[in-house]
Parts: C-alpha cells; structure tokens; sequence
C-alpha cells in the first residue's frame, strides 16, 4: 500500500526533476558538523538540497511528535533523514538529543519557527544549540519561480513543475562569541535573506 509519506516524497522529486535549478553554494563546507536551517514554510524541498554540500550526508532533523510531525519524519526518512522527535511533557529533551547527535557527528535540521510558529520568529533553540556546541550554522533557502502558498500560519510554500527552483546556501554562519541577542538577529538576518 503506498502511504501518504511515500507520495509526498514521490511529489517532491517530481517538482525537483521538472523545474530547472540554480544552485547558489559556498565555497566550502566545514568537516564539523552544521546546523541547517530555514523556515516552516520553505521546508518543503530542503531534503533535496542537503546532498548537494554533503557527499556523504548524515543529518537528522528536529520534529514536533504531533501527527503531523510523524507524517514529515516518514516523508524526510525517504531522503535518509533521520527524525529527533520532540516531546510534551519535557521539550528540553529535544535539545538534548540534538546537542548528542552532534556530538556523534551528524548535521542536525531545524525550523526556528515551527512547529507552530510565529511565522519568521526563531525560538531560542537555535541559539542555545549553536552556541553550546559551537557549531557554524547554514542557512537554506528554495525560491521558486512558480509556487502557491498555502493559508497555513507559515504560508508554506508548494513550487509548480515546469518553473526554476533556485536554491541557496549561506556561508557558515558562527554565533558563539555573541550575545544571546546578537545572535538571534544574524539569525534573523540569514533566515531572511531570502524568504518569499
């Protein structure tokens, strides 16, 4: 039976393989392992951007436990992510399953504005996890030339075949020698760069 996860992923290869691409990438990407992140909204095609500053990808990505968070982990385990769930009761655990995993080595995706928003607003996660671990962030960004954009409070964006799709990467962004404001607004800042 083909599940629902399985025919987003099918979906998102079929937008990929019908629009042309540009690629806007640093020169390089650290050894060490990053922090990747971009809005709720722009989430959509980000799994297909990753491989391109990773030959060999290790990433896992920081998701709500609710249902539709389970839907997504399915979806982004079709692209070899790993999911690192939040928890209710106690969401501080999250933080610290990613703080490990990139102590083991592995990239970790976040949405500093999910799962629930405010839209553009990063939460204090990103912060604390960068600056503890020292890890340089990248920021990820898809704009396509034709998309639609649902109601939803992030605006998430659904690209159209048969446009481009130029895709962004951000130099490694490094914020622990930064207050905890100074780091939130070169957050900011990099989220925005590009954002529809």
């Amino acid at each position: 039976m083909v599940t629902l996860p399985r025919l987003a992923s099918w979906y998102m290869r079929l937008i990929y393989a019908t629009n042309k691409k540009k690629f806007h990438l640093p020169e390089a990407i650290p050894e060490e392992p990053i922090i990747f992140a971009f809005w709720h909204g722009d989430l959509l095609m980000q799994p297909l951007l990753y491989p391109k500053i990773r030959h060999n990808p290790r990433g896992k990505v920081m998701i709500s436990s609710h249902f539709d968070g389970r839907l997504l982990a399915k979806t982004v385990s079709f692209f070899g992510f790993e999911p690192l769930f939040s928890e209710k009761k106690n969401p501080t655990k999250l933080l610290f399953r990613a703080l490990r995993s990139i102590k083991e080595g592995y990239d970790v995706g976040i949405t500093p504005d999910g799962p629930r928003g405010p839209r553009y607003q990063a939460s204090e996660g990103i912060v604390l996890l960068a600056q503890k671990m020292k890890a340089p962030i990248v920021f990820f960004h898809c704009v396509p030339s034709r998309y639609r954009q649902l109601k939803s409070w992030d605006k998430f964006v659904i690209p159209k075949m048969f446009g481009t799709l130029e895709f962004f990467v951000s130099e490694p962004v490094r914020i622990d020698t930064l207050s905890f404001e100074e780091a939130s607004k070169k957050i900011k800042e990099g989220l925005m760069r590009h954002a529809i």
